[in-house]
This record gives structure tokens, sequence and C-alpha cells, in this order.
């Protein structure tokens, strides 16, 4: 197979950041794609060092113009099609339902849940000229447990799970992989500005999810469940 041509949402840091890295050292061409322009220069510098090539591209989930002009971008450094897109954007809070606002609810829906959608969607016929094409979106252990204080959350990620699912059913016809990612407390940036006592030495590593996701490309694993070390 030719060089892997790669995009990843989500990629200035965490999970995405580290899977943007496993297939940079796989040798892939890799798009990392987020809002924070610092952070995805630093990260294609790394990609290139790591010895593959990237590029950066802002994109905000939550705009839908963001996303097709990034996408468009992604699609473009490609030469016209793309190999592996991993949904990995997200947002995380701990809000009780006495808490909970309008603002923090469309927050948590729209970044992890309509965002995974519209990737997928102005991806689509980019990866349909993909040598083989596989879609991954990172959901989360919360996708299949409730949590306290997690009912946005556990909504966006629930809904995130069927989405997956019934788009793996629709996308088998064009040869296009989808597998679901169920990581457990990943020991990201993500808990810095959560309230409440984490033992983040119990977490997973980012690296950890991204040799997951990188050993599962080509394959037709739907699911990948990766709990929390004990």
């Amino acid at each position: 197979m030719s060089t892997l041509r790669v995009l990843v949402t989500g990629g200035g840091r965490g999970i995405g950041r580290a899977t943007a890295l496993r297939f940079a050292r796989a040798g892939a061409k890799v798009v990392v794609a987020a809002r924070s322009s610092p952070e995805l220069d630093a990260a294609v510098e790394e990609i290139n060092a790591a010895g593959g090539e990237g590029m950066a591209a802002q994109m905000n989930v939550r705009d839908w113009g963001s996303v097709e002009a990034a996408v468009y971008r992604a699609v473009n450094f490609h030469g016209g099609s793309l190999d592996v897109v991993v949904n990995c954007a997200g947002c995380f809070d701990v809000v009780p339902f006495d808490k909970m606002s309008q603002d923090v609810w469309a927050r948590m829906i729209e970044t992890n849940l309509t965002g995974p959608f519209s990737v997928a969607l102005e991806a689509l016929d980019a990866l349909e000229e993909g040598e083989s094409p596989h879609l991954f979106n990172v959901a989360s252990v919360a996708a299949k447990e409730a949590f306290g204080g997690n009912t946005a959350y556990c909504a966006s990620k629930w809904g995130l799970r069927g989405f997956s699912e019934a788009l793996r059913i629709d996308l088998a016809a064009k040869g296009i992989r989808v597998t679901t990612v169920y990581p457990g407390p990943t020991d990201t940036t993500i808990f810095d500005k959560v309230d409440g006592e984490w033992d983040r030495s119990k977490m997973l590593s980012p690296e950890a999810v991204a040799d997951a996701i990188h050993a599962a490309y080509g394959t037709d694993v739907a699911d990948i469940d990766l709990p929390a070390p004990a």
C-alpha cells in the first residue's frame, strides 16, 4: 500500500495528537485539525520529526463551515483521497443535572456528536477514493455506562455509539470500515480544568489509545474497548 493519508480531529493534544504521531511513525501523511494554531503547529513539527509529513488545518467541529474548509484543505493536501479519518475532537465536564444549562448541553452534543457527523459527511467522498478507507470515532466508556454528573456527556457519547453502529451498516457497501473506540479515563489535559479529585496515575495513556487505533486500521474490528488499568 502507498503512504497512508490521515486526518485526525482534536489533533493538537491528547489522544488526537498521540494518534497523529503514531501514524506518523509509520510514515503516514497526517493532517491534524483543531482550534488552536500553536498546538497544531507544534503537532506538525512532531509529525515531521517522527517520520511522517504533517499539515495543520484549523477546525471548530461545532461550525459546519469550519469543518467544510478544514476537510477541503486536508483532501487537497492528500491529493483527493483519505485512507484514515479519526474523529477525536471532544469535550468533557462534570455538571450535576440541577446545575445544567442549555449552553453546556449544546456544547457537549455539538462537539461530541454533531462534530463527528459533520466530519464524516464532509470526508465521505474522499474516503470513497481511499485505498482501504477506515473511519474511527473515539467515544468513551461513558457510551456504555452512565455516571453521575454526566447527563450531557453520556448523552453525547451514547449518541456517538449509535451513530457509529448505524454508519457502519450504511458504509459497508462502499468498502469503508467504521470502528468505535471506547477508552476509559485517559490522562489528557481535559482533566486540568475539571473539578474533582482524579487519580491520573490510574488512567490510560493517550499513547495506549493511539496504539490500539493504529493496530485496528484495515481490520474489521467494530469496537475497541479500552478500560483503564486496574
